[in-house]
């Protein structure tokens, strides 16, 4: 009942709330990035969603044509406020608030059982593998050969982590977890 009715309801009421809150500084990033990209302001990317069906991601544009990284855009990244856009998605009912984060084709589209019943969520915004893995950007940079570990260790615990969330999933799990989001900037600054 909660992944029919109540997640979908929770998840538009919370994300019309996010961007009203938060439209003063989508307008004032978006302006700022109008000048940094002359004039192209949004990444958009094929994803995999709920049922392995097809979908366009919305994030602020990070990377310059030519890949090199603008001050202002690897603070977006490294703060994830690049991913607000994303609010839209879950407007759109393509996107959770919480839920496995949506990766490119060629992975969520390609499981086996016993991961299947992922795919019985939508992609989300955060989610417990999200939080696990919040400097994943970071690890793979660590890495001799980064798609080899990202395919071979990070992707196959996520679908772990994943799948104990689709086991578990309710209000106060997602509750929890978007706490545990909130606050993760505070845990980081206290671990460095």
């Amino acid at each position: 009942m909660y992944l029919r009715f109540v997640k979908p309801i929770f998840d538009f009421f919370l994300a019309l709330i996010g961007l009203i809150l938060l439209l003063p500084f989508l307008v004032l990033i978006s302006f700022i990035l109008l000048f940094i990209h002359n004039g192209k302001v949004f990444f958009l990317q094929k994803r995999i969603g709920k049922k392995a069906s097809v979908f366009t991601i919305i994030k602020f544009k990070t990377l310059k044509e030519n890949g090199a990284r603008h001050g202002f855009l690897r603070f977006l990244r490294k703060s994830k406020l690049d991913e607000m856009p994303q609010l839209f998605n879950v407007l759109k009912g393509e996107m959770s608030i919480v839920g496995p984060r949506p990766d490119i084709p060629g992975y969520y589209d390609e499981i086996d059982k016993p991961y299947t019943s992922i795919l019985d969520l939508k992609p989300g915004l955060t989610g417990w593998a999200s939080l696990k893995y919040a400097n994943e950007e970071a690890l793979l940079k660590q890495q001799k050969a980064p798609l080899k570990y990202n395919n071979e260790v990070i992707f196959p615990n996520k679908l772990k982590i994943n799948l104990a969330y689709r086991k578990q999933v309710s209000l106060w799990v997602d509750i929890k977890i978007i706490l545990d989001t909130l606050f993760l900037p505070f845990r980081n600054k206290n671990n460095e």
